[in-house]
């Protein structure tokens, strides 16, 4: 199965370390194939590798998309989706 969904970053600080690092947490817990893709500079990385989070230069007001690729791809989209649509708990959220 195969499932993505569209967001725009609303933390303040984009998807600097620690978001990228809460971000890989959740998605190592999930056996899908998990990949992010910003819309703005239509860069690609590996949603389970903090490094190529961060390769990603995704600051706040980023068009990303997150896919999943697997049997609990569904799932993983879900609880991805609540993360960045919390603002990863950034204390700086706005």
């Amino acid at each position: 199965m195969r499932f993505e969904k569209d967001f725009i970053l609303r933390n303040s600080r984009g998807l600097h370390a620690r978001p990228a690092s809460l971000f890989v947490q959740k998605a190592l817990t999930f056996e899908s194939e998990i990949n992010v893709h910003n819309l703005d500079s239509e860069m690609a990385a590996d949603g389970k590798s903090v490094l190529s989070m961060l390769m990603l230069a995704a600051p706040c007001g980023t068009r990303i998309r997150i896919t999943a690729t697997g049997d609990d791809a569904e799932n993983a989209i879900s609880a991805l989706s609540t993360l960045v649509d919390q603002g990863f708990d950034d204390d700086d959220n706005e």
